[in-house]
C-alpha cells in the first residue's frame, strides 16, 4: 500500500484519485496512483485458459441481473459478489447487456454509487460500465476524477465521456491532458474516434508525448487530425512541426504496435513539408536528434517500408542531412549539455555513425 493511503485512508477510490489529484493538479497522478488502497485485495496473472476469455464479463452479468431482480437490492449489495468473479475493465457486452436489461434509472443510480463510493476496483470498474451505457452529461465530473487512475478505469472512463456528446469531449480532452501510459492510449483512441476542432489542435500538438506506449495509436493520431493538411502549411507553428516530428519518428518504429510510415499515404508530402519546416526553425539538440533519427531511418530501410519512392526518399534525406550540417545545428548538437549522458553516446554510435554526422565523428560507439 502507498504511504498516502497508510497516512491518509480513505472510503473510496474516488476519495483516493480527488485527493492526488489536488496534489498534482494539471498533470498525470505520480505511477498512476498505484498501489491503489485496496491493492491487499487483489493480485495475480489472468488466466490463460481461452475458456476465460469467451466468457469474459458472464459472471459479471449474472450478478447484475440478479441483483436488479430485487427490487430491493441495494448498490452497496453488490461489491461482495462483484469482488468474488473476474471484471473485465473494457466494454464488454455481456455487462452492457444487462445494463440494458434493468431499469434505466436504477442502472444509472447504482452505476453513480458504485463509482463515487467503491473502496474495491471491482465494484467501481462495473459502476463505470454501467454509466458507459448510458449519456447523462451530469456524470461527467464522476466520470473523470475515476479516469485519472487511468490504468485501471481508463478504458471505461473514455468510452463513458466520448458518449456524453460535446461536453463529454471536453472532459475527455481535460482528462488526456492528464494520463500517461496505458491510460493515455485508451483516452486517446478514443478522442481519434470524433474530433473537434479543440481537440484536433490538441492532438497535433500534445497527443503523444515520447512514451513507447505512443505508437499503438500514432497513426490513428496522423489520420483522424489530417496531420497533411496541418503540417503543408506554411505558417505550421514550431508546436505543429516539433509535434510532426515525433510522430514521424514514433510511424518510423513502431512495427508490431501499430500502423507504421509504409501504411501512411501522405507519407512523402508530411516528411517533405516537415523538413522544410526544419529549415526555418531554431536548432536546438532535440531537434537535431528528432531529425537525424527520422533520417537514419529513411536511409536504413527500403522506400516502400518508408511510404516513399527511392527518388522521394533519398530527396527528402538529403533535406534533413542538408539542415544538420548547418555550422549552428552542428555547434547546437555539440553544445548540448547532455550530449554524454547514455542516450546521446547511443546516439553518437549508431545514428551518429550511420549518417556520418560531423559532431559524432570523433566519437566511438559504446564497448569499443
Amino acid at each position: 500500500m502507498s504511504a498516502t493511503a497508510e497516512r491518509e485512508p480513505l472510503g473510496s477510490l474516488y476519495d483516493y484519485a480527488l485527493l492526488l489529484h489536488e496534489r498534482s493538479p494539471d498533470g498525470p497522478l505520480p505511477r498512476d496512483g498505484e498501489p491503489y488502497p485496496d491493492g491487499k485485495r487483489h493480485g495475480g496473472p489472468l488466466s490463460d485458459d481461452p475458456e476465460f476469455w469467451r466468457s469474459d464479463g458472464v459472471a459479471v452479468a449474472v450478478v447484475l441481473d440478479r441483483h436488479f431482480a430485487d427490487p430491493h437490492a441495494r448498490p452497496a449489495d453488490l461489491v461482495g459478489p462483484l469482488h468474488e468473479v473476474d471484471v473485465p475493465i473494457h466494454q464488454n457486452h455481456h455487462v452492457a447487456a444487462a445494463a440494458l436489461r434493468a431499469d434505466r434509472q436504477r442502472v444509472l443510480d447504482t452505476g453513480r454509487w458504485l463509482v463515487r463510493h467503491g473502496s474495491d476496483r471491482c465494484a467501481v470498474t462495473v459502476g463505470l460500465a454501467l454509466l458507459a451505457t448510458d449519456h447523462d452529461p451530469t456524470d461527467i465530473d464522476l466520470i473523470r476524477t475515476i479516469g485519472l487512475l487511468s490504468n485501471r478505469f481508463g478504458p471505461l472512463a473514455a468510452k463513458a465521456l466520448r458518449r456524453r456528446h460535446d461536453r463529454g469531449h471536453e472532459a475527455l480532452l481535460w482528462l488526456a491532458q492528464r494520463v500517461a501510459g496505458w491510460g493515455r492510449v485508451y483516452v486517446v483512441e478514443e478522442l481519434c474516434r470524433y474530433v473537434t476542432a479543440d481537440t484536433r489542435a490538441w492532438l497535433l500538438r500534445h497527443s503523444c508525448d515520447g512514451d513507447f506506449l505512443n505508437g499503438y495509436y500514432a497513426w490513428n493520431v496522423a489520420t483522424a487530425a489530417h496531420l497533411h493538411a496541418a503540417i503543408v502549411d506554411t505558417h505550421a507553428d514550431d508546436e505543429v512541426v516539433d509535434h510532426t516530428g515525433l510522430l514521424l519518428r514514433i510511424l518510423a518504429g513502431c512495427s508490431g504496435m501499430g500502423l507504421t510510415l509504409e501504411d501512411y499515404p501522405p507519407a512523402p508530402a508530411v516528411l517533405a513539408a516537415h523538413a522544410a519546416h526544419r529549415s526555418r526553425q531554431e536548432p536546438t539538440a532535440a531537434r537535431y536528434v528528432q531529425s537525424a533519427t527520422i533520417a537514419a531511418h529513411l536511409t536504413g530501410n527500403s522506400p516502400r517500408k518508408c511510404g516513399c519512392t527511392a527518388p522521394q526518399r533519398d530527396d527528402i534525406v538529403r533535406r534533413y542531412l542538408t539542415v544538420l550540417d548547418r555550422p549552428e545545428w552542428r555547434d547546437t548538437m555539440r553544445a548540448d549539455h547532455v550530449l554524454n549522458d547514455e542516450y546521446h553516446t547511443w546516439f553518437a554510435g549508431t545514428v551518429g555513425r550511420q549518417l556520418n554526422l560531423e559532431p559524432f565523428r570523433d566519437r566511438r560507439s559504446p564497448g569499443r
